[in-house]
């Protein structure tokens, strides 16, 4: 039986992905690795030096674990998978890249929404390097969120889902699609309807997932 790792960076996460890789990967064994203090130490400059060692060690536990591939579910992190994947020999797989994909196909306005500034700059990294291989260039705005992840953190996620939705009205206006760079703003999706898509993360990744590994 196919073995699949989730490396998260927050517990909130980790249902709405177990429901898809359920449905979307009926036959596969899931196992979760959780360090919840990555995206905070990321933003410390003392810290920020130990995320890559970190990561490491969870995907080679998963690795000793059987695992046949390793998909980062955190686009703080996404930047760090195929480095990881070179050392460590194992697929390590990045969520938001499927996401990431469909953004530069939909268009050469992209508004890029994030909670955190950690998850930002990765977000439109990703978004670049991933249009830069499509022959694209696109104009590429951001807004991170103010007040929306300490409401998510504090339980209050109607709180978080009103502010994201308003931003995404805002800067869907001067945009051909919106991105949500972080896959725990994926609710806030349902609360707002606009004229131009607005993506995220998870259900397109684990279907890149589940490709890639039919086509192994």
């Amino acid at each position: 039986m196919t073995r699949i790792a989730f490396l998260h960076t927050g517990a909130v996460v980790i249902p709405p992905v177990m429901e898809l890789a359920g449905r979307l990967l009926p036959d596969a064994a899931t196992v979760n690795y959780l360090d919840d203090k990555v995206v905070a130490d990321l933003g410390d400059s003392t810290l920020a030096a130990s995320v890559d060692e970190r990561l490491e060690d969870l995907v080679r536990a998963a690795r000793s674990a059987g695992a046949d591939a390793v998909m980062l579910t955190c686009s703080s992190i996404s930047g760090y998978a195929s480095a990881l994947s070179e050392r460590v020999g194992i697929p390590v797989l990045r969520i938001d890249e499927a996401m990431a994909d469909q953004a530069v196909a939909a268009g050469d306005r992209i508004a890029v929404i994030a909670t955190l500034p950690t998850t930002l700059a990765p977000t439109i990294a990703l978004i670049e390097e991933r249009a830069e291989r499509a022959g694209a260039s696109p104009t590429i705005t951001s807004e991170v969120v103010e007040g929306a992840f300490a409401a998510v953190a504090s339980g209050d996620r109607s709180a978080h889902d009103e502010l994201v939705a308003a931003a995404i009205t805002r800067l869907a206006a001067d945009a051909d699609v919106v991105v949500l760079a972080q896959a725990s703003m994926a609710s806030a999706a349902n609360a707002v309807t606009v004229e131009v898509p607005v993506l995220t993360s998870l259900e397109p990744g684990i279907t890149r997932l589940r490709d890639t590994l039919a086509a192994v």
